[in-house]
């Protein structure tokens, strides 16, 4: 697979929300698309949707964004609700930027947080699309080898290449080859930073309390959630279980599920031609009218 990885005529921009700093790339007008990240060590916008954004900029006004602890944005995640914490900011930063209502796309942790803000402010999520979300029968069963690579990663001997290596080729994607050394590297020295280091975004739930919190099955809002909803998973996801996609099918009153088969944790970039189309043609559908 030899896919394009830049991305032409980004507009890039810090922006203060509350007490932190938001690093957003733009791209594209029409409904906003508020593209949310992974959890992984290294993690950032722009890495994640590399092989999406100039597709959905055609179409939409494309915002992706540097979660709280990961990239160019502020360090330090609540740890006791890091999903209701990241919401809670993504949906302030809508309203910096004068949004009423967006589109949101989350993969893995960004996932979680878009379901969280579609659960905590439904009005302002027009269409929701989840890749792996986080936060699915997480205290109803073990964590899998891949999370709990994810969530060791700071513990032990702390982060090295090597750790980051074995998780993003053995366990990220379905067929690690197609992942390059100049992308491991990037994602490792991300992950290197000392603010990062110092307070890592995510990590095992400090109590049972926070476990709790972090898992959508116990929240009685998920059966009352209207916000249209479109979950892809890859059918060989070593991070999150795809069982997740049928408990949110059948949770969610408005849920479409589609599943990749031999994908991973990363559909849109393992399948990015495919996702692209998918993901398009669904926000066309629930983008308001004007």
């Amino acid at each position: 697979m030899n896919m394009k990885e830049t991305i032409s005529e980004l507009q890039t921009r810090s922006v203060v929300v509350g007490k932190r700093q938001i690093f957003v790339a733009e791209k594209g007008t029409g409904h906003p698309v508020l593209m949310l990240h992974g959890g992984g060590p290294g993690a950032s916008g722009l890495s994640n949707y590399s092989r999406n954004i100039d597709a959905l900029a055609d179409r939409f006004r494309v915002l992706v964004v540097d979660m709280p602890g990961y990239g160019k944005s502020s360090k330090g995640v609540n740890r006791d609700d890091p999903f209701g914490d990241l919401a809670s900011t993504m949906l302030a930063l809508l309203d910096v930027l004068g949004i009423k209502s967006a589109h949101i796309i989350g993969n893995s942790l960004g996932g979680a947080c878009g379901l969280r803000m579609a659960l905590e402010a439904p009005s302002r999520v027009s269409g929701l699309i989840l890749m792996g979300p986080g936060g699915v029968n997480t205290t109803r069963s073990l964590p899998t080898p891949g999370l709990k690579l994810l969530l060791d990663y700071y513990n032990g001997d702390g982060p090295s290449l090597e750790k980051i290596t074995h998780f993003i080729r053995d366990y990220l994607v379905y067929d690690g080859s197609q992942v390059s050394d100049a992308m491991i590297e990037e994602r490792y020295r991300s992950s290197i930073d000392p603010e990062v280091v110092k307070q890592p975004p995510l990590r095992r739930p400090p109590s049972l309390g926070a476990a709790i919190r972090m898992d959508f099955t116990r929240d009685h809002r998920l059966k009352t959630c209207q916000v249209p909803t479109l979950v892809l998973w890859g059918t060989e996801d070593l991070v999150n279980r795809p069982s997740g996609g049928a408990t949110l099918l059948k949770r969610m009153p408005n849920c479409d599920l589609y599943l990749f088969a031999k994908t991973g944790h990363w559909v849109q970039w393992e399948r990015a031609d495919q996702f692209n189309a998918i993901s398009t043609s669904f926000l066309a559908v629930n983008t308001p009218k004007a």
